[in-house]
């Protein structure tokens, strides 16, 4: 993987959220929704040395910029978003390494991350969020707090999940939070709105008014209802 060192930021001991695009696009639709509250400044960027699909322009193809981005703002870095994860396991392990390197390296106080949570459950337009954490001891402060922790046992793929595994073997505490979404295949603002919300509880700072993911919601409803599905 390549990887470009913009800045050294003066950060210490801060949050670092962490997140890749999954399903119904929650991971990305939190960090870009975080990264533009804190108005959080590039300092370093990686990216995908091995592409995992081409572009076809119609007669010649493009390779595709697969670039994630480590911002920061006050006491925050936030990494991922994007379009997409690392196409085979040994870069995703190579890109939760390197996330746990910098979280090292500034004395990270947590890492938090996000994704979707796959269920049958109706809840209308009110999405629970889940956690997960590293520790029962973890689990046991999250409860206290009003938080619910996930319900059964389940196995978590891709970034989301495995950047938690990188935590706990490196010491660092871990907390995911993951939005129900009951279709995978379109945007899921609302999930994302839950994750935003229940994160705020856990972190107590304020990441902006998320009436604007209700709009969008509403959109992409609007557009399933008039066309019978949603085309991305």
């Amino acid at each position: 993987m390549k990887i470009v060192q913009e800045i050294e930021p003066d950060l210490q001991k801060p949050l670092v959220i962490a997140a890749m695009q999954d399903m119904g696009d929650v991971g990305s639709i939190v960090i870009d929704f975080i990264n533009k509250s804190l108005n959080t400044s590039v300092f370093r960027e990686i990216s995908s040395s091995l592409p995992g699909y081409v572009i076809d322009n119609g007669g010649f193809i493009e390779l595709p910029e697969e670039t994630w981005e480590y911002r920061y703002a006050k006491d925050t870095i936030v990494f991922g978003g994007g379009a997409g994860q690392p196409p085979t396991n040994e870069e995703l392990n190579e890109l939760c390494q390197d996330v746990i390197d910098i979280a090292k390296k500034y004395s990270a106080r947590f890492i938090y991350t996000v994704g979707g949570f796959h269920t049958n459950r109706d809840f209308g337009k009110e999405p629970k969020s889940f956690v997960t954490t590293t520790s029962s001891s973890l689990a046991d402060r999250v409860r206290k707090l009003g938080v619910e922790t996930t319900p059964e046992q389940s196995i978590i793929t891709g970034f989301n999940g495995l950047i938690l595994g990188f935590a706990k073997q490196n010491n660092i505490e871990g907390i995911g939070l993951y939005g129900e979404l009951n279709d995978p295949k379109i945007p899921q603002y609302r999930s994302a709105k839950s994750i935003i919300k229940t994160l705020e509880k856990l972190t107590y700072q304020k990441f902006g008014d998320t009436a604007e993911l209700d709009l969008m919601a509403d959109a992409v409803e609007d557009k399933i209802r008039t066309r019978g599905s949603f085309d991305i």
